[in-house]
C-alpha cells in the first residue's frame, strides 16, 4: 500500500526544513570568529542539531553542502537578475548590467564572501566550488564580449581572450572588496568598474 499523499508531503517539508537548517548553520559557522578553522561537516551538523550522516544524506558530500550554500547566497544576493543583463539588446548595456548585478551580489553578503574566498586559499573543497563559479562568470563574460566584438567588427581570438582576462579580474569579489573599502557603495563601485571596463575595452572610442 502506497503512503498517503499528505504523509509524503510532510516528509518532503521536513526534509526541506532540515536542509534549510543545515545551510543556515553553515552560514553561521562561517561568520563566527573561528570560522576559518572550525568549518567541518561535524561542526555544521552539531550547530544544526542533526547527525553527521544527515548532512551527507541531504548534500552527498562537503562539496555538495558548499554548493548548496553558494546557491543560497546567489539567491539571496539577486544573481538571478543576470538573466536581465543577457536579455539586453545593446551589448554595452548588457555588460553594464552584468557588472552592476555582481556588485550588488558581493555587497549583500560581503563579510561571508570574504570568509569563503579566504577559506578557498586553505581548503581544496572551498577552492573547487569557488573556481567552478568563477568559471561560470568567465563564460558569461565570454558571451557578452562576443556580442561586443561582433557589434564592433573585431573578433581576433587572442585579443578577445585578453579582454576576458581583464574583465574577469575586474569583476572578482576581491576587486570589488578593495574598491568598496569602507566608503563606496555597490552602485559607486559598479560605476567605477564600468568606467574601467570601458577603458580596457576601448569602448569610448566607438
Amino acid at each position: 500500500m502506497c503512503p498517503r499523499p499528505y504523509r509524503l508531503g510532510q516528509r518532503r517539508a521536513a526534509a526541506e526544513q532540515t536542509r534549510a537548517r543545515i545551510i543556515a548553520a553553515a552560514r553561521e559557522l562561517l561568520t563566527a570568529g573561528s570560522g576559518f578553522t572550525t568549518f567541518t561537516v561535524d561542526a555544521v551538523a552539531d550547530r544544526a542539531g542533526v547527525a553527521r550522516m544527515t548532512v551527507y544524506y541531504q548534500f552527498g558530500s562537503k562539496i555538495g553542502l558548499l554548493e548548496a550554500l553558494c546557491d543560497s547566497l546567489a539567491l539571496s544576493g539577486g544573481l538571478e537578475q543576470l538573466a536581465g543583463a543577457f536579455r539586453q539588446s545593446d551589448p554595452h548595456a548588457a555588460l553594464t548590467e552584468f557588472i552592476a548585478v555582481f556588485c550588488r551580489f558581493y555587497d549583500a553578503e560581503r563579510q561571508l564572501a570574504r570568509r569563503l574566498h579566504g577559506l578557498a586559499a586553505l581548503d581544496p573543497d572551498f577552492e573547487k566550488v569557488l573556481q567552478a563559479r568563477q568559471g561560470r562568470r568567465r563564460e558569461g563574460l565570454r558571451v557578452l564580449l562576443g556580442r561586443l566584438t561582433t557589434a564592433r567588427g573585431r573578433a581576433a581570438k587572442a585579443a578577445l581572450e585578453e579582454k576576458i582576462d581583464v574583465l574577469h579580474t575586474l569583476t572578482r569579489f576581491e576587486t570589488f572588496d578593495a574598491l568598496a573599502g569602507a566608503t563606496r557603495s555597490a552602485r559607486e563601485v559598479a560605476a567605477l568598474l564600468n568606467r574601467l571596463a570601458r577603458a580596457a575595452l576601448n569602448l569610448d572610442e566607438d
